[in-house]
């Protein structure tokens, strides 16, 4: 079992069943939220270092870069050798960590590359902890001075295809012992898996929701969304309904505008018929360049018309701002293989 899987009092009974000192795991608890590596533990000793070693959690930033922007791109590397990378965005409301949740994604949406090399495997509630504690330490925070004000699962991978780690984790980094995140400040982003929508709703966590739509009509979302085969439109959105019966708490559209096939002025009538009534808001998205994707973004003047129809027709909508584009870090640009061009 990995330390960083458990909370304070589980890591100082695993202190005493190991035979050590129960204090330990007090200790070893401040660390890992810390981000501190083992070896970087001055309180420890070398005997010590060695007895815990293999429970101790061994990911790893492998590199970083940093736009022009000051958007930062991590690429975190977990024991196993295997990659994810985060973005970390700074707004004048305070800092935003974008988190993968697998490695790889198995969902094959056509404008993202993290779903290029299909799905690798899920990550651990611990690996996902790891990738906050080391981000929000590298800027300087820490477990009494956090520098990641907000979450959003946005990165690699579909948060709710790996649903019962997602929530442990959701669960811990919100926790006081931890980072204290409040659950308000945290985002979950689904392609829109109806089922594990409805099941994270009777888990009551206070999460803002964010559906991955990017089409007005079933047709058109399959053509770029294979999850369309499984989950309508319709489905998806009673499922927000349930959603927001259960918590309370606004659900938000993601649409990426793609030239030619979802941008069009009858496909914004369409979208505002169907969230006519609905607490939501709708952020759109420019789409980011992938090199092996042939699709092609609005352009901006377009993409702004979309929006005004949006609001005229009574729907609450922005054009997201893109971040990180020039360190291939804006949204639908996170990869899994990165790290074979670096």
């Amino acid at each position: 079992m990995k330390f960083i899987e458990h909370n304070e009092n589980e890591i100082c009974q695993e202190m005493e069943n190991l035979g050590l000192p129960k204090f330990r795991g007090k200790q070893i608890f401040e660390a890992m939220i810390n981000g501190l590596k083992l070896d970087e533990v001055s309180v420890f000793s070398s005997d010590f270092k060695q007895k815990i070693e293999e429970f101790y959690p061994k990911t790893k930033i492998f590199k970083k870069f940093i736009s022009k922007d000051g958007t930062k791109k991590y690429l975190i590397q977990f024991e196993d050798g295997a990659i994810v990378e985060c973005v970390l965005m700074s707004y004048k409301y305070g800092n935003t960590l974008c988190l993968s949740t697998q490695v790889g994604c198995r969902m094959g949406c056509k404008f993202c590359a993290s779903t290029l090399n299909g799905l690798e495997r899920n990550l651990t509630t611990g690996e996902m902890l790891s990738e906050v504690y080391l981000i929000n330490r590298d800027n300087g925070g820490s477990r009494k001075n956090r520098f990641i004000t907000n979450l959003v699962l946005m990165g690699s991978g579909e948060p709710l295809d790996n649903f019962d780690n997602v929530c442990k984790f959701l669960k811990m980094i919100s926790s006081s012992e931890s980072l204290n995140i409040s659950e308000r400040n945290i985002s979950l982003s689904t392609c829109g898996l109806v089922d594990k929508i409805k099941e994270l709703a009777d888990k009551n966590f206070g999460i803002s929701l964010t559906i991955s739509l990017h089409a007005t009509t079933d047709e058109a979302r399959k053509s770029i969304m294979p999850i369309a085969n499984r989950c309508s439109i319709a489905q998806i959105l009673d499922a927000c309904d349930y959603y927001f019966a259960k918590t309370g708490r606004r659900f938000y559209i993601e649409y990426t505008l793609v030239k030619g096939v979802n941008d069009s002025a009858i496909d914004a009538q369409r979208l505002a018929n169907l969230l006519k009534g609905k607490v939501c808001h709708v952020n759109l998205i420019m789409l980011n360049p992938v090199a092996e994707r042939k699709l092609c973004s609005t352009d901006r003047k377009e993409a702004e018309k979309f929006c005004k129809k949006l609001n005229a027709l009574g729907i609450s909508a922005t054009i997201r701002r893109s971040m990180g584009q020039d360190i291939a870090g804006a949204c639908g640009q996170l990869r899994n293989k990165f790290v074979r061009k670096v």
